[in-house]
């Protein structure tokens, strides 16, 4: 295959701030059709990227254009009877995260795609932001991850409904999730044990998840989320014998090794990336471009519907070990 042909289902701001311009950017991909039922933004989204080719019926589109992947940039609990659709007519799928509103959604369209031969992907970025893919690596040549932690706080106190689609979605479900999956792909391994701790701060909802979770690879993962605090800050820590990587994949990572004052290396995200863009630095490129040459290769994702399984199934578990 040496151009992948792309049908986009959603022109909305997500897609259009980081997988448009991540896809247009591939000589070996082709959006070849666009679909969206606000036909302004179909319109505005197609006429900034050349695509002839527009529909509000998405099952119109596929059946026209016979694409080789379908994206589906949707909310999650809009994506369920989508993704089924087009998993049941053996096209490729990528979905932004979370994949659906449930363990259960995750796990019936894995089981689709797996029995339709479809390669899936989640849009689970963290896992590729250059910066903290080079932080574990350097981590790694001491030897394994022995400890990891992933922060992810927000203010969202003056909502005065749920900040996410209303409560259609929880917050750990909706966003949380991010450091959730980050936190299994740094450790490694599966669950072995939790401990947990879920909070209402001020709200009506559950806005604080904390989790400590011993991995069968021996590490033992940190989750500290809070949705009630000062401001946006996400960071991770990654540790292993004798280095230590401190990474805020915004803006930089520091290393320190053996029991030195200064840090053997200061990475700046940009620098790393080799770009000021933010779809770049911030890791939506890289999954883009790992979800097209798995379809080119015919192998599976390493955040595919299979993998996200695991994900849902650490964010349940969370709910369900609360001190």
């Amino acid at each position: 295959m040496e151009k992948v042909r792309v049908g986009m289902i959603g022109a909305g701001g997500m897609a259009n701030a980081v997988h448009y311009p991540s896809l247009a950017e591939m000589e070996d991909v082709e959006i070849a059709a666009i679909c969206d039922i606000n036909e302004e933004r179909l319109h505005t989204t197609a006429d900034k990227y050349n695509v002839e080719r527009r529909y509000t019926d998405y099952r119109k589109m596929v059946a026209e254009v016979d694409p080789d992947a379908v994206y589906v940039i949707m909310p999650p609990h809009h994506l369920f009877d989508i993704v089924i659709w087009v998993l049941e007519q053996k096209k490729h799928v990528f979905i932004e995260k979370p994949p659906g509103v449930s363990k259960l959604q995750t796990i019936s369209m894995a089981r689709t795609a797996e029995r339709n031969g479809c390669i899936t992907m989640v849009g689970f970025n963290r896992r590729f932001i250059p910066l903290l893919v080079r932080a574990k690596e350097m981590v790694e040549t001491h030897g394994p991850v022995l400890q990891a932690v992933a922060t992810f706080y927000k203010n969202t106190l003056e909502a005065q409904v749920h900040p996410y689609y209303k409560g259609a979605v929880d917050i750990l479900t909706s966003d949380g999730i991010h450091a959730v999956d980050t936190l299994r792909w740094l450790c490694g391994g599966e669950v072995v044990s939790i401990a947990s701790d879920v909070r209402s701060f001020s709200t009506a909802w559950e806005n604080a998840f904390f989790a400590l979770v011993r991995f069968s690879s021996g590490a033992t993962g940190v989750l500290l989320t809070n949705w009630a605090v000062g401001k946006r800050v996400h960071t991770f820590e990654i540790h292993s014998l004798g280095i230590s990587a401190f990474v805020d994949g915004n803006a930089k990572a520091m290393i320190y090794e053996d029991n030195r004052e200064d840090p053997t290396a200061v990475w700046d995200v940009k620098e790393v990336a080799g770009s000021d863009e933010f779809y770049r630095f911030y890791g939506f490129y890289h999954e883009n471009r790992h979800f097209v040459d798995c379809v080119k290769e015919g192998r599976e994702p390493t955040t595919s519907f299979r993998d996200a399984v695991k994900t849902m199934e650490l964010v349940e578990m969370i709910y369900k070990a609360q001190m």
